[in-house]
């Protein structure tokens, strides 16, 4: 009678049953790569069929696109720019006329200058008017409403101050400083604690800070706010000790102290 190892028929058995699972794991990998396919294939057409039927609105978007980026780079270009320039040209002057009221004697004449300009060129009222969306007719407002607030006109400063917006270390802190200035002359000088105190923290400079620290504490002494005074105080004295501020700064400390402790 033949005879057979029982444990070489399970190993051979196994062996077979082994490979028959990869074929069928092969078969279905098969099957299921050939469905990506035909998926991918259907999709494919459907675009293809898509863009055929919708071509033209397609180019016409496209068209619209290239249109507004190039518009705007002309705009730029020929626009723009050139009306930047212009507004630039007429500011000269009226800049140099501010610049000579600051320093000079017949001031109220020389910022009326700065303002209405003088018949040749646009004064800073004429280039807001004019180039209000230009960066010198910005820079436009800063001039107006400083020039407005040494004429003491300060309602009117206050609105053309109100108007510019900038980034620059010392001009924004100082239109700022300036409004608080405008409203403490109005005697309305809660606002103008706000104002100082704004511009105060807008920039950390040696100029600015220092200044409107030392004006935000005393009109806070003058309002009875000691504590709010004294922080301000001792600020000038600890961050900025060589500041113009400083050399007082002291009197002022000591002076907050005994209010604060009443």
């Amino acid at each position: 009678m033949a005879t057979y190892n029982k444990r070489g028929y399970k190993q051979k058995a196994e062996k077979v049953e082994k490979q028959v699972e990869e074929v069928v794991e092969a078969e279905d990998l098969e099957s299921t790569t050939a469905e990506v396919f035909n998926a991918l294939d259907e999709t494919a057409s459907k675009t293809e069929e898509f863009v055929a039927k919708n071509q033209k609105y397609i180019f016409i978007i496209i068209g619209v696109v290239a249109v507004v980026v190039l518009g705007s780079l002309a705009f730029k270009s020929f626009v723009t720019q050139p009306k930047e320039q212009k507004a630039a040209d007429n500011m000269y002057d009226a800049q140099k006329y501010f610049n000579q009221a600051v320093t000079g004697v017949e001031k109220d004449s020389l910022y009326n200058l700065a303002l209405n300009g003088n018949g040749d060129k646009l004064g800073m009222l004429g280039v807001i008017n004019e180039f209000g969306g230009t960066s010198a007719g910005n820079l436009a407002n800063y001039y107006a409403g400083t020039s407005y607030l040494r004429l003491k006109q300060y309602k009117k400063a206050i609105e053309y101050l109100g108007d510019f917006s900038g980034d620059d270390e010392v001009l924004s802190a100082l239109a700022k400083g300036n409004i608080g200035d405008a409203f403490v002359q109005l005697n309305q000088k809660q606002d103008a604690l706000g104002y100082y105190e704004e511009a105060a923290k807008m920039r950390t400079n040696s100029f600015t800070t220092p200044l409107f620290l030392n004006k935000a504490g005393a009109l806070a002494l003058e309002l009875g706010d000691a504590s709010k005074a004294l922080t301000y105080f001792k600020r000038i004295k600890e961050e900025f000790p060589t500041s113009t501020e400083a050399a007082n700064v002291d009197v002022f400390i000591g002076k907050a102290q005994v209010l604060a402790n009443k």
